[in-house]
């Protein structure tokens, strides 16, 4: 009887509820998941630049015949990166009637179409539209709605690197100079003036060129290094930096 009523006084100073069974044993905390995280611009800005393709490999067709080689070239090459350009709009409720530009680039060289020529329109929507052509691009949402618009057609075929990365474990759009960081450990560097010239020239200049022909070469070159076909999946991760 003492015994109990001193367990009971020295349980009450311990706030210990002599009645309540013994607390169970704590589960094991689940280990923390790494998340991938790609390289900043400042990090990529460190590498090697990439090495695109040289000037006279980026062709822009002007002539029916032109057209139908250039696209002749595209299907058999069966995957292609790609990408379109869009003459900036810079007031407000001003419409976009891009894309000006579509451009494909195979393994050793590019095609620039520009859309001011009629005569390409239903060369390039037919290529939009293709099961036969691959088309590697990088956040092509809107190139999609643009493409319904201007072509009435939908886009085919279609290989959103963003989506890959995502599915790795990536948040949100990596976008194409992060990727190049990522998986081939160069920097791809993007020019702000180039971008926001007017893609709706009838002669597009050197440096316009070799930056829509970059844009989409540089997707093949991702789409290649992450073993990327179009039947299989990746055959490994991109390289990362970690964060817990």
């Amino acid at each position: 009887m003492l015994k109990a009523l001193i367990k009971r006084a020295a349980d009450k100073l311990l706030g210990r509820n002599s009645k309540e069974p013994p607390a169970a044993p704590s589960r094991p905390k689940k280990a923390t998941k790494i998340r991938p995280v790609a390289p900043t611009k400042a990090e990529t800005a460190q590498l090697k630049p990439f090495k695109g393709l040289a000037l006279n490999c980026i062709h822009v067709p002007k002539t029916p015949e032109e057209f139908e080689h250039a696209a002749r070239e595209i299907i058999a090459a069966g995957v292609a990166g790609f990408d379109t350009e869009s003459k900036p709009v810079f007031r407000a409720g001003e419409k976009n009637h891009g894309p000006h530009v579509v451009q494909f680039a195979l393994e050793d060289r590019a095609f620039i179409f520009q859309l001011h020529h009629r005569e390409c329109m239903s060369v390039v929507s037919e290529l939009l539209a293709s099961e036969r052509v691959l088309k590697v691009g990088f956040g092509l949402r809107n190139d999609r709605t643009q493409i319904r618009s201007k072509f009435g057609v939908e886009l085919q075929a279609l290989l959103d690197l963003d989506h890959v990365f995502r599915k790795q474990g990536y948040a949100g759009e990596i976008g194409v100079r992060a990727a190049v960081g990522t998986v081939l450990n160069q920097s791809f560097a993007k020019s702000k003036s180039v971008t926001k010239t007017n893609w709706a020239l009838p002669e597009l200049t050197s440096r316009q060129l070799q930056y829509a022909a970059d844009d989409a070469y540089a997707a093949l070159k991702v789409m290649q290094a992450l073993g990327l076909s179009r039947e299989a999946e990746p055959a490994r991760k991109p390289r990362s930096r970690a964060r817990h």
